[in-house]
């Protein structure tokens, strides 16, 4: 019923947000003036803070590939390919006209609220270096119900389908919430090979502020999903999609309840912002602007889960710790990390990280024992917190150079002799700010 209120709310203020489209437009004749520059301001605020925001688009158009000091880039095409297509997520191929031979990366998105446009910064810093697929996930209320349901397994059996795909050669990165879906799906595979049975291992597996063991330096956000029962989501969280989305009746956890569960986190913040893009704009202040317009286009712009995938990671990773205490199933049989004995593994966390603590991550190094140490690699970046692992200045000065360096030094390892494997430092403490 929430939900049916909440899309009455958003069509009755539809004439609202239009009026406030038009008597902006009817200013901008005077937009310069002292008298108009703050009623502008005020009336493109206030259209933020009631519009609904669609999904955005990567539109990289070109590239520019890295080359040998003191030679000319090279700027190529890319266009967006979709390389496997269901119900619920397309992979979608960052494909650069004439470009091949270059380490292929399947980047998993959370499936977490925000759409995998949230990693734009993320497939930016990797595109001139590597060939990036990414898990481009579809809005659950566009998914008819005859398309049947997704579950934790979904994810798990999706991530073994792309690896297979794109090949033993691949590097599978997971950014935040994936990181426990991508290390069961690589641990069935290790567990099938072991048994002598087809499976295609990835090289590396690089994990990045992802909570495979909430115990670990538990955040707010992991005591708050401890402290209410499975049943309390259920109930608070759980709605059905109306009529008016290709989706009707599937149960959803609902985009616009997680945006307020975001916004929540850091309410002051936000209000802040909003209230210094009114003064940018009373002062003519265009490059802060663009940014506040730019960030909150992305951020505000969320989709709905699937209600079963939602419960079944809440109970799974922050209820039971099903993973690290060996006893998350898939299809019936226990998932063990422990079966993973030669991919290669990279752990990164945010030093100020208040969704996912230090050592949440780092907890896949303790239960993937049998990694040789040649083959780890870990990060704690000073100064950083959940977003900046995998997005901003020291994503793209510190922590991406490092992950490219760990996917040169350890490609193709499940396809070429371990002996041609180089050493690696097995952990790489990334103290100092930039």
């Amino acid at each position: 019923m929430l939900y049916h209120i909440h899309e009455l709310q958003h069509m009755a203020l539809s004439p609202y947000r239009a009026w406030l489209k038009a008597s902006r437009t009817a200013l901008t004749p005077f937009q310069h003036t002292a008298y108009a520059r703050p009623m502008a301001a005020g009336l493109e605020v206030a259209e933020r803070l009631t519009r609904r925001y669609d999904k955005p688009t990567f539109d990289f158009g070109t590239v520019k590939l890295t080359t040998a000091k003191g030679t000319k880039a090279e700027v190529v095409q890319v266009r967006e390919v979709v390389a496997d297509e269901t119900p619920f997520c397309n992979l979608l191929h960052f494909k650069k006209e004439g470009v091949s031979g270059q380490p292929k990366v399947l980047l998993a998105a959370p499936l977490s609220g925000h759409y995998a446009t949230l990693l734009r910064g993320t497939v930016e810093a990797m595109l001139p270096e590597h060939d990036v697929y990414i898990t481009d996930w579809t809005d659950a209320r566009d998914v008819p119900l005859h398309d049947g349901a997704f579950h934790l397994n979904d994810y798990i059996e999706l991530m073994i389908r792309y690896i297979d795909l794109l090949g033993s050669d691949c590097h599978v990165v997971a950014v935040c919430q994936p990181s426990v879906p991508v290390l069961a799906a690589v641990a069935v595979l290790s567990a099938r090979a072991a048994k002598g049975e087809k499976a295609v291992l990835p090289s590396t597996m690089t994990l990045m502020g992802g909570p495979v063991d909430t115990r670990a330096c538990p955040t707010a956000v992991n005591d708050f999903a401890k402290e209410h029962d499975i049943n309390w989501f259920k109930s608070h969280s759980i709605h059905r999609v109306p009529m008016v989305y290709p989706g009707v009746g599937r149960q959803v956890y609902p985009g616009f309840l997680q945006l307020q569960s975001f916004l929540g986190m850091n309410i002051d913040r936000h209000m802040n912002a909003h209230v210094d893009h009114f003064w940018h704009l009373c002062k003519g202040d265009g490059d802060g602007a663009v940014q506040h317009r730019k960030f909150y286009d992305e951020y505000m712009s969320v989709m709905d889960l699937p209600a079963e995938y939602f419960l079944e990671t809440i109970q799974a990773v922050f209820h039971d710790h099903a993973l690290p205490k060996g006893e998350l199933m898939f299809h019936g049989e226990k998932v063990n990390p422990a079966d993973i004995k030669d991919v290669a593994l990279m752990t990164v966390e945010g030093e100020l990280d208040d969704i996912s603590g230090v050592g949440q991550t780092a907890a896949a190094h303790t239960i993937c024992p049998d990694i040789p140490e040649s083959m780890r690699h870990q990060i704690v970046q000073k100064d950083v917190g959940h977003y900046g692992i995998f997005n901003g200045r020291k994503w793209r000065g510190i922590i991406q150079p490092q992950l490219a360096e760990f996917i040169k030094t350890h490609g193709a390892v499940n396809s070429a002799p371990k002996s041609k494997s180089k050493t690696n430092d097995a952990t790489n403490i990334a103290a100092s700010a930039e």
